[in-house]
């Protein structure tokens, strides 16, 4: 497989534009990448101007804090679903978790994943903030919790996918899940290292660069 199918297109900027949205799209379709990854509010721009591609669209739920209620985030998936979201990037509620609040987290991803149904649920648990136990914990709490992914990171905290961590969940969540490695994957060679220490998919705005750095490698 090539690198371009693992990547996930990223422009989650609040700042973004009509026009880097479109230009997001066309890159995507260009060299054939697996999604588009936007904020909800541009899923059904994508959605057109990807109608007639192979590229899927991938947006943000609870992002990028994850501290919404579950009602709200339950809704927020629905409603991208609706307008035609085919995967969805949630952000757990990282406070319950170092709270030692397990079942809430667990809680959280059962339902929206209920919600969205056979739709790939992608949860963030946002790496930098924790410690190794609880990455550890996190990632079993998706694996419990029927998640399809572990995501490292938001790209909007302290620190992005790092691959001590990457190994670290591929350890812990095995063949149970797949993960996302997201957050200051900027070139060819950081990306191939993901994905060696586990990653399966790659949330980068760098998907260009890292596409013709394979060619070249």
């Amino acid at each position: 497989m090539g690198i371009n199918r693992r990547i996930d297109h990223t422009l989650l900027k609040p700042e973004s534009t009509e026009e880097q949205i479109k230009k997001l799209c066309q890159e995507a379709a260009d060299y054939k990448f697996f999604s588009v990854c936007v904020q909800p509010c541009w899923i059904e721009l994508c959605k057109d101007l990807l109608q007639d591609q192979e590229v899927k669209i991938a947006t943000v739920i609870g992002f990028p804090l994850g501290a919404n209620t579950l009602e709200t985030k339950i809704f927020e998936a629905k409603d991208a679903i609706k307008k035609g979201a085919d995967e969805i990037d949630m952000v757990i509620n990282i406070g319950a978790l170092k709270s030692g609040k397990e079942d809430l987290v667990k809680k959280e991803i059962q339902e929206i994943k209920e919600a969205i149904g056979d739709h790939v649920l992608k949860v963030i648990i946002e790496t930098c903030l924790l410690t190794k136990e609880e990455i550890v914990k996190a990632s079993q709490l998706v694996v419990e919790a029927g998640g399809d992914f572990v995501k490292t990171s938001t790209g909007f905290s302290t620190g992005g996918a790092l691959l001590e961590d990457v190994k670290l969940i591929k350890e812990t969540v095995k063949d149970k899940a797949y993960i996302k490695a997201s957050g200051g994957i900027r070139d060819y060679k950081t990306a191939k290292a993901m994905i060696e220490a586990g990653a399966d998919r790659l949330g980068v705005s760098a998907g260009i660069a890292i596409a013709e750095g394979e060619k070249n490698a």
